[in-house]
């Protein structure tokens, strides 16, 4: 899955992950001395945050970008050295491009919420009837939403545009790999479905989760910051009372605890959602041999290979069920739980109808992206099922044992395994493992 279209998937991730760590430690430590002496004017004064397109080309944000490419630019020119791999320009380069027009997109939204302070505080003061907001003002303030709704679409759709791409190219990847071992793997049971199915279907939902997952982690390194700030306007909370940065403490807690919760309730989810894919993929290969052979397919057989479905689907329905209580109750309660904190604040009047209109949004992204886990996990255990799946296709031709899952599987379908000789390059040796049909069957 990942040595297809990615260079030593072993060594690569850690160094993505200990050379993103160094970026960011020099980042918040030394990068505003570095870029004062490029050139750039940092620190920037603190004030009132910038309303508009002029947002997006402060110094701060310039150097940002100089930053980032020539940080990205470094690792992956050791990369293309050290090791040279056939998807490298998709693999990595096409990664850091994601990445930074996902922080963008992202971008793009706190300077909505830097827009909703003015504008909803204008607003309110233009309710009171006093004659200081003119119509002038308002339409004012929405043609700059305008235009950065405007910023918003494009990063969008170029976005989006590009990471089908991807995608697709990570696929053919996969595809190509699996097919120069193929006289290894044509036997083992649903060999056909592993590299035409369970790849579209790891590549079509490594689309949209990925891009989610990403966009989760970018809106944490966003808002954090401004959810931070935002927090020394709320002082106490309902029963705790006054605690430091409480609207940022309570966030966490909150993020914690339904993430905890929903990852227990909904633990037995991914070995199930394996073994029906096993279930399922056994009876439609006895149908599939039925239509060839008239001795195969018979009532019996399917019967009971219908039978092993049918217990595993009502398996699934009755876990799917506790665990779609406890993801209902935790949802209804996030509608209104910022609203909860903040009454003490509202009822002491410490905030504008602008900065409530603030907190609410730096609070739902922020909480939102905490609670990705959450709101993903359905689709997650399906993207465990499959990739456990991909990963038994693998372990044959490198030799691996396979999971208990598998073992069952191939004891109750009476296959055994036997060593072959692998002889594409890189394979991991001659002594690979290939399972055979049992001829009785």
């Amino acid at each position: 899955m990942f040595e297809s279209f990615f260079p030593r998937p072993k060594l690569f991730f850690p160094s993505v992950l200990i050379w993103a760590a160094l970026g960011i430690l020099i980042w918040y430590t030394v990068g505003d001395s570095i870029g004062a002496a490029l050139g750039f004017d940092l620190p920037e004064p603190e004030g009132e945050p910038i309303v508009g397109l002029r947002y997006f080309y402060t110094p701060s944000f310039l150097w940002f970008y100089l930053f980032y490419f020539i940080w990205s630019g470094v690792f992956m020119a050791f990369w293309f050295i050290y090791s040279p791999h056939k998807w490298q320009w998709w693999s990595m380069p096409g990664s850091a491009f994601i990445l930074f027009t996902t922080y963008y997109g992202v971008q793009v939204s706190v300077a909505i919420n830097n827009w909703r302070r003015p504008f909803f505080d204008q607003f309110q003061q233009a309710l009171t009837g006093d004659g200081t907001v003119t119509s002038a003002d308002l339409y004012g303030l929405l043609l700059i939403f305008a235009q950065i709704a405007l910023i918003s679409m494009v990063i969008f759709v170029v976005t989006r545009f590009f990471v089908s791409h991807y995608i697709f190219r990570w696929r053919t990847a996969m595809n190509d790999f699996y097919m120069q071992r193929w006289p290894l793997v044509r036997h083992i049971e649903g060999a056909s479905q592993r590299v035409q199915e369970d790849t579209m279907r790891f590549a079509s939902i490594m689309e949209g989760l990925g891009v989610a997952f990403v966009n989760a982690v970018m809106t944490l390194v966003a808002f954090l910051p401004v959810l931070w700030g935002l927090s020394q306007y709320v002082t106490e909370l309902p029963l705790v009372g006054e605690i430091p940065h409480a609207l940022f403490t309570a966030l966490i807690f909150w993020a914690a605890f339904g993430t905890g919760l929903l990852a227990i309730v909904g633990i037995k989810l991914p070995g199930l959602e394996f073994r029906n894919q096993r279930v399922e993929a056994a009876y439609r290969k006895e149908l599939v041999y039925g239509e060839d052979d008239p001795d195969r397919a018979q009532p019996p057989t399917v019967a009971e290979l219908f039978e092993n479905v049918r217990k595993n689907y009502f398996r699934l329905y009755f876990h799917y069920m506790y665990f779609n209580i406890a993801r209902g109750f935790y949802f209804q309660a996030d509608n209104i739980y910022v609203d909860v904190l903040l009454v003490p604040t509202i009822v002491a009047g410490k905030i504008t109808l602008g900065i409530w209109q603030q907190i609410l949004t730096a609070f739902g992204q922020v909480s939102n992206s905490f609670q990705f886990l959450i709101s993903s996990w359905t689709t997650i255990v399906e993207l465990i099922s499959i990739f456990k799946r991909l990963q038994a296709f693998e372990a044959v031709f490198r030799g691996q044992e396979l999971d208990e899952i598998e073992r069952n599987y191939l004891a109750s379908q009476g296959g055994f395994a036997q060593p072959v000789a692998d002889p594409s390059p890189g394979a991991g040796g001659p002594d690979q493992i290939q399972t055979i049909e049992d001829p009785k069957r």
